[in-house]
């Protein structure tokens, strides 16, 4: 095959699916005549029928990793399973070539009752390679699962760690034409899951991969296309990996605030966010951060301590503010404290951050209110990049 050949290629794929089962083996018996007939039209929604997928269309060639991204329900799974044949589609056509490896169940392929080493037979030769072709990679595929003491006993023994182990180090090391990888890899450990990409990124080149994931920096590592798809619909489809995780970040910000402790001793009016006096939650790269605070306080209290958290889009502490002290010289007027808390010269990556605030009594540990999400901001930046802070720096010529 040429290195440019389009290996998977998905056009107008539509999938419906019906809400109640007597009603769905109704339609499938009159589907079932209706076929026989040669009426082969794309048919439209009955009562109670949905699109899992809908107009579905995309294109993956030699050396590229789609990722395929989404949240729970979006269709990514009835997706999977059509581009590995185990599931029909209702509209649309799916034309795949070459050898075709997938991980999108946990054990999914095996036979509970055979070893782990009869499995690898049987997978192998379900991707279509002869049994001497299996046995000169045998010793490699345990190796890289890491199973040899437990190889040849029976699967249904396995913890969902094992079996991925054997799941992917089959798949991998078969080196299919194309490989299909679901969140399978998240139930792994780390030391294995680095050792996976770390194959990913040798097979790569000779491979096209669709990567299922929940873990963005993950589809960030590997992907060069992505797909995000919702309610059945592709709702982003570029090569601009990191504008598709931002739309899907996005869709999960909101404002609502969460209140994890609250002894009553004051309320929350009002917070703003600023940049140079102007009230925005958009940053760009090195601008100014200004949290504007508005409080009443019930009780006659000591000034409290404020612990201001910045939260990423993984929902990680990434910062924190550094807290007020005596010299900050905020004072209670009339039961009133509004202040602002400053910080010069934003260095965060690109993306969606939150700010989570805890009120301390003053001189002790214990809070008087707890809030998380009180804001969100978005940093904008034409780079992408998933480590936390991209930091100013100057590079300097050295002449020897």
């Amino acid at each position: 095959m040429a290195d440019n050949e389009v290996l998977v290629k998905v056009e107008g794929l539509s999938k419906k699916f019906c809400k109640d089962l007597k009603t769905s083996l109704w339609y499938g018996v009159k589907d079932l005549f209706s076929n026989l007939r040669g009426n082969r039209k794309e048919r439209h929604l009955r009562e109670k029928e949905f699109w899992a997928l809908k107009d579905i269309n995309f294109e993956l060639r030699r050396g590229e990793c789609l990722g395929l991204i989404g949240h729970n329900g979006a269709g990514k799974s009835t997706l999977l399973k059509i581009l590995n044949g185990l599931m029909k589609p209702d509209a649309g056509k799916v034309t795949m070539k070459g050898r075709v490896g997938a991980l999108i169940e946990l054990g999914a392929g095996f036979n509970p009752i055979l070893t782990g080493r009869e499995n690898i037979y049987n997978n192998g030769a379900v991707l279509g390679f002869t049994r001497a072709e299996i046995k000169e990679k045998i010793e490699e595929i345990i190796d890289f699962a890491e199973l040899r003491e437990f190889i040849d006993m029976p699967v249904k023994n396995y913890s969902s760690g094992m079996n991925v182990r054997l799941g992917f180090a089959i798949a991998a090391q078969m080196k299919p034409d194309v490989l299909i990888i679901d969140e399978v890899l998240a139930v792994g450990d780390l030391g294995f899951i680095l050792k996976c990409f770390k194959t990913i990124d040798n097979i790569l080149p000779n491979t096209a991969i669709i990567f299922v994931s929940h873990n963005m920096p993950m589809v960030s590592r590997i992907c060069s296309e992505i797909l995000l798809l919702d309610h059945g619909r592709s709702k982003f489809y570029s090569n601009d990996v990191g504008e598709g995780i931002d739309k899907y970040y996005s869709s999960f910000i909101n404002n609502n605030e969460s209140i994890v402790f609250d002894d009553g001793t004051l309320e929350l009016n009002n917070v703003r966010l600023l940049s140079n006096s102007i009230e925005t939650t958009r940053f760009y790269w090195n601008d100014n951060l200004s949290i504007q605070f508005s409080m009443k306080f019930k009780e006659e209290v000591e000034v409290p301590l404020f612990r201001i958290l910045i939260y990423d889009k993984e929902q990680r502490p990434v910062a924190i503010l550094n807290p007020n002290n005596k010299d900050s010289k905020l004072e209670i007027i009339n039961g009133r404290l509004d202040f602002l808390v400053n910080h010069k010269n934003l260095q965060l990556s690109k993306g969606f951050y939150s700010i989570n605030l805890t009120v301390f009594k003053a001189n002790s540990n214990n809070p008087h209110l707890r809030i998380n999400n009180i804001a969100v901001f978005q940093l904008i930046h034409p780079e992408d990049h998933f480590q936390s802070f991209l930091l100013k720096s100057e590079y300097q010529q050295i002449n020897r």
